[in-house]
């Protein structure tokens, strides 16, 4: 936790009012019990109560004042501005922004490369109704924009299940220069306009039925995939209404599948193989959901009000972001699961947190006699 700036904290805290006649468990005593619940894997109020309680004489020195309780944690989370941990995580990806800037793409390109896309979170109708999602499940959506340098979330929205993926663009702010990768779920063309008056640039994938007119066709080396690379404009006038400039199409053939994709996009500097390549990192974006479904606790959630369901999110997304800036700060040539899990069985253990994750690597040297039992490998 020491690298949480006590003064961001504070500052997040006042903005929404956080702390505002509260006599006992702070912001930040919820803070660290919603964190250390994360870190080790509790999957209720009643078994993070239990456990910190068991530590009754550490607690103070991990920064706890009040006694803990269940219901009060439950009514923090109910009732304190979700948006508090929000506005901490933001300042968290900053940070971790700058230590990833110069981590390698995959292609030579040196503008800001975003995959965008979302995951849905399947929750149970009768306690979660306010998400309604079908007529008998309930849900809600986690839409991520992940700098694929990293790779860190730099913008997260949660809508209910129903909401549509191509809405979130609305919520978005192109960045002069950067790419924008996606899929065609965002395929909304006076969306995607909005990209080159910002002077943005999208990948994006074309859905059947978008009728174009070839303007232009451009060479192209079979032997890397490229099937075709044209200058096109759109047929349709309602659609050329709202995107009235050209756009360039890219068709190439997946070599593992020899599946046929066809990419549309506003740049027509890059080569046809690199739009390939940066659609392919769009799978980043997947690679992070899985991960966090499988490190984090964002399935079973310990309070059932949105305001509660928003809290959890973001705090696990501050847990996240401040393993990637411990990794990269103190040079750990270990994988973020690999630090969670250390920090996991350790979360009580009075070492700095730079010798503990040294001896971990150091074990991993030792050598053992060939007739030794070895747990793991």
């Amino acid at each position: 936790m020491a690298w949480v700036h006590p003064e961001q904290f504070r500052r997040c805290v006042v903005r929404y009012r956080g702390d505002y006649k509260v006599l006992s468990f702070t912001c930040w005593e919820q803070f660290l019990a919603m964190s250390f619940a994360q870190i080790t894997y509790r999957e209720s109020l009643a078994d993070l109560e239990v456990c910190l309680r068991s530590r009754r004489d550490q607690l103070y020195h991990m920064g706890f004042r009040s006694v803990l309780a269940h219901s009060t944690l439950a009514d923090a989370n109910r009732t304190r501005d979700w948006r508090i941990y929000a506005d901490l995580a933001q300042r968290l990806i900053v940070r971790a922004r700058r230590l990833y800037a110069e981590e390698p793409l995959g292609i030579e390109l040196d503008q800001t490369t975003y995959a965008l896309d979302s995951t849905t979170i399947d929750l149970c109708l009768s306690l979660f109704p306010w998400a309604r999602f079908r007529s008998t499940k309930a849900a809600v959506k986690l839409h991520t924009l992940l700098d694929v340098r990293g790779p860190i979330p730099t913008m997260i929205a949660i809508s209910e299940g129903k909401q549509a993926d191509v809405r979130v663009l609305d919520e978005l702010i192109p960045e002069p220069g950067a790419f924008y990768v996606m899929d065609r779920e965002y395929l909304d063309f006076e969306r995607l306009y909005r990209f080159v008056l910002t002077g943005a640039f999208f990948v994006t994938r074309t859905k059947a039925g978008v009728q174009l007119n070839r303007l232009e066709s451009r060479p192209v080396d079979r032997s890397t995939g490229i099937r075709s690379d044209h200058i096109v404009w759109l047929r349709n006038p309602q659609s050329a209404a709202h995107y009235p400039d050209r756009l360039r199409r890219v068709t190439c053939r997946d070599p593992e599948d020899g599946k046929v994709l066809v990419f549309l996009t506003n740049n027509f500097d890059l080569p046809a193989q690199d739009i390939a390549q940066l659609y392919k990192l769009r799978w980043r974006v997947e690679l992070f959901f899985k991960w966090i479904n499988q490190n984090l606790r964002i399935k079973h959630f310990f309070g059932t009000s949105d305001n509660a369901v928003k809290t959890q999110v973001w705090i696990a997304i501050c847990v996240y972001v401040l393993v990637a800036i411990i990794r990269k700060e103190l040079h750990i040539d270990l994988s973020l699961s690999q630090i969670l899990q250390i920090l996991s069985v350790n979360a009580f253990e009075q070492v700095p947190l730079a010798e503990l994750i040294t001896n971990t690597q150091s074990q991993d040297e030792w050598s053992y006699s060939s007739n030794q039992l070895m747990l793991w490998r």
